[in-house]
């Protein structure tokens, strides 16, 4: 009996176990996970991540002088570690001088050409002007003998002395003609020799150009500063690398006390950025300590960077903060702040659906239903609701199970109008907003063109 009992009590618990494992609710039904409404400050934002950068620098270039000398590209020799401290004067880099010195001997070869070809020529015109000379000599003693042999002749026939004459009159003539060979003589020995003495000047010339421009192949700096590698299409400057004719820089000395970062948006979140929006900056090596900041910089034009899928566009952001920890190419990140609502009713974008109206599920007292909302700004995890909710209201945040069949529950024309005027009025307000962040950005602007300020260039 009590055997029978024991054995009744086990069949029912099993029975009960296997109902509640293997009913059909248990295994299709979703668990239902449900946020409450909020009313805070809302902050649209868009985050990235940038560089430091001096927003003033001394660019140090190497010589301004290669093209003229033919030298388009030259090759940094020797370059002090990035980062080191120098003082004015200090020695920075050194180029390669191996094409400069290969056309400095050929400019010395060309000068010892001109100084051979100088000496020829004085040597044959010597040459030359001793054979007129001789034949004028030569033909003086003639003339003399002539005359002799008129003079003895003076008593002969007419014919005679006629001839004796001719014969005289004849040397004078070639006398004359001696005498015009040996001006012309002069003048092209003279003619060659200024060609020759003009070519030497212009080598001369080019000779100093090139000893001076192999000279400011060793560079110093400028200033008193820290160094840092200018940075190219294809990296850094260091050695080895190539500085062009165009573009000679080799490095430069940032002025640390006005630092700005470099940030590239991707061109989805372009349209959020303008000019003079406020900007919250974290250096990654420093990541517990914030910086102030404002674009002061938003490119037109978008550009493809190496491991970036989608164009982006560089922005620039001048950081209101001086620090020592700052310092040129360290990362930052960057929380651009697109604009604040106060007090707004905002739910988590999990929550938000969109078909042909925007709509959540509210669970309600009769159950769950679609309430349609108007909807306003979002961020990276909440979206404003302008109407159609209030801060007593639950919403889900998955579709339930059944969620095609759930009634919908629409708002009135007036609400939606008024939601609509809503943000009429806020997208007025940013607006406004926008342009006096970007009227305070010229003005520092200008006041900074009046200060001369920029980038200095100087020039070796």
């Amino acid at each position: 009996m009590k055997k029978s009992i024991i054995y009744g009590l086990i069949a029912v618990a099993v029975a009960v176990a296997a109902y509640f494992a293997f009913r059909p609710d248990a295994s299709s039904s979703k668990a239902e996970i449900y946020a409450e409404v909020k009313k805070s400050n809302f902050v649209v934002a868009v985050n990235a991540t940038g560089e430091l950068k001096a927003k003033k620098s001394i660019k140090i270039r190497g010589p301004q002088g290669m093209r003229s000398a033919g030298i388009y590209n030259t090759t940094i020799k020797d370059l002090i570690p990035e980062g080191t401290v120098v003082k004015k004067g200090e020695y920075v880099a050194s180029l390669d001088k191996t094409e400069l010195a290969t056309k400095i001997t050929g400019v010395q070869t060309d000068i010892e050409k001109e100084l051979t070809k100088l000496e020829q020529i004085k040597i044959d015109t010597a040459i030359q002007m001793k054979g007129i000379r001789d034949d004028m000599a030569n033909m003086m003693f003639s003339m003399a003998q002539e005359r002799l042999e008129i003079e003895r002749n003076k008593f002969e026939p007419q014919m005679v002395i006629d001839q004796s004459v001719l014969k005289l009159e004849n040397s004078e003539r070639s006398m004359e003609q001696l005498k015009g060979k040996t001006e012309l003589m002069v003048i092209q020995s003279d003619a060659k020799v200024r060609e020759i003495q003009a070519n030497l000047k212009q080598f001369d010339g080019k000779l100093k150009q090139m000893t001076d421009l192999a000279a400011s192949f060793m560079i110093t700096a400028p200033e008193d500063g820290m160094l840092i590698y200018e940075k190219s299409w294809n990296g850094k400057k260091m050695p080895g690398s190539q500085i062009s004719a165009w573009d000679p820089t080799v490095a430069e000395l940032p002025d640390l006390t006005k630092m700005t970062s470099v940030v590239y948006i991707n061109e989805i979140d372009i349209s959020k950025i303008k000019k003079g929006q406020k900007v919250n900056v974290k250096v990654d090596a420093f990541p517990d300590i914030d910086f102030d900041g404002q674009i002061i910089s938003v490119a037109n034009i978008g550009q493809e960077l190496r491991g970036q899928e989608a164009k982006v566009f560089e922005i620039v952001v001048s950081i209101n903060q001086v620090d020592d920890v700052l310092r040129p190419s360290m990362t930052t990140t960057n929380e651009i702040k697109i604009y604040e609502y106060e007090d707004i009713v905002n739910i988590p974008l999990e929550a938000f659906f969109s078909d042909s109206i925007d709509y959540v599920f509210v669970k309600g007292s009769s159950g769950i239903v679609k309430q349609q909302i108007v909807s306003g700004a979002s961020n990276e995890n909440d979206i404003i609701v302008v109407e159609g909710l209030s801060i007593d209201d639950k919403v889900l945040l998955t579709p339930p199970d059944n969620s095609d069949k759930v009634p919908y529950k629409f708002l009135s024309k007036e609400i939606v109008d008024v939601g609509a005027d809503k943000l009429k009025n806020w997208k007025e307000e940013k607006a406004n907003y926008d342009k006096t962040n970007e009227d305070f950005v010229k003005g520092e602007e200008d006041q900074n063109k009046d200060d001369g300020g920029g980038n200095m260039m100087i020039m070796f």
